[in-house]
């Protein structure tokens, strides 16, 4: 274990090399810092650092920078992350409040996030799979043809368009949306088929075949649906970073277009903490160069989706995390009001 005056060394090296973007020397670190020790000391400091691989020379210079190791202590043992400031809290409400629907909230989020950490964002849409049912209505289009209206519990909506085996009356339409409300609401979408099963038998002879009818285009529309989108925004930003890149920009560009590989960046939706990848922590090899902070989001204590930002390495930390973890909470609370 690192002593702490040696943590503390470490964290001055990534704070100055992050905000200069040049190697940090012994004689800049005790300018700039209160170490409260000599620039002897702190040299024989930076070569345990080294040593134990926490920082390298990237050049004959006498210049060091942290290395994926010496960041993921930096990040494993900060103190706390960044609180906004507060026209920063007021932009995140101003934009998100305005928002109409889900993919609104998607598309001004990405934005949010990008504008705010200057970083690629990446927000995942809730799945269908880890939500639960607000409400369904049936709407009649002619005598026998319906449209289905399905709402979770985070906004999304599903519309279908249901072609009766034979004309379904207003008395008969009224009746299936109540009893279907009363039996899915408030349930998760997992356990909607088992809780429709019979709801033909309870109904009049003539209508079961459209009732039935109803009910395949609804458990369809569940299956349609698990598969998980995203949007990502801010993608120039990286361009910025070119030199932070050992090679080319190009393999990151080329793994940012995978959503796949983003998914699983992203990490497991029903996991609600907060997660930092690394560099070479990132299986995806065109990733291996940049960092990956991400946090789930929910309309309650469960996440439905994860949401953050990727840049290089070399990253503000406490800020990015402190930016990430409060749009998710803004997303959380819209989702949980809308």
């Amino acid at each position: 274990m690192l002593s702490e005056r040696r943590l503390e060394v470490l964290r001055a090296i990534v704070q100055d090399y992050v905000g200069t973007e040049e190697p940090v020397g012994s004689k800049a670190l005790t300018e700039r810092h209160k170490l409260g020790v000599s620039p002897a000391t702190v040299r024989n400091d930076m070569a345990v650092l080294e040593d134990e691989g926490f920082i390298a020379q990237p050049h004959t210079s006498a210049g060091r920078i942290p290395t994926d190791k010496g960041y993921r202590l930096f990040v494993d043992r900060l103190a706390g992350v960044k609180p906004l400031s507060l026209p920063e809290r007021r932009a995140i409400q101003n934009l998100l409040d305005g928002a109409v629907d889900l993919d609104d909230v998607v598309a001004r989020t990405v934005r949010l996030l990008a504008q705010l950490t200057r970083q690629v964002a990446v927000v995942q849409y809730p799945s269908l799979t880890r939500s639960t049912v607000r409400h369904v209505e049936l709407l009649a289009l002619a005598p026998a043809r319906l449209m289905l209206v399905l709402i979770t519990d985070t906004g999304r909506v599903e519309q279908r368009m249901v072609d009766c085996p034979a004309p379904f009356g207003e008395t008969s339409l009224a009746d299936l949306r109540a009893r279907l409300n009363s039996r899915i609401v408030g349930r998760r979408f997992a356990d909607v088929p088992q809780l429709v099963q019979d709801l033909p038998d309870s109904f009049e002879q003539e209508d079961r075949g459209t009732v039935s009818t109803v009910l395949a285009i609804l458990l369809e529309t569940l299956v349609e649906e698990t598969e998980e989108r995203l949007m990502i925004g801010g993608t120039a930003n990286i361009t910025r970073f070119g030199h932070d890149f050992p090679l080319t920009i190009r393999p990151v560009l080329e793994a940012l277009e995978e959503h796949v590989v983003l998914l699983k960046l992203l990490g497991e939706a029903a996991d609600p903490g907060m997660t930092v990848r690394i560099g070479h922590e990132n299986a995806h090899e065109g990733l291996n160069s940049t960092s990956v902070v991400a946090v789930g989001y929910g309309s309650g204590d469960e996440a439905v989706a994860k949401l953050g930002v990727v840049g290089p390495t070399r990253m503000d930390y406490p800020g990015t995390m402190g930016a990430v973890r409060a749009v998710a909470r803004y997303v959380g609370q819209i989702l949980a009001e809308s």
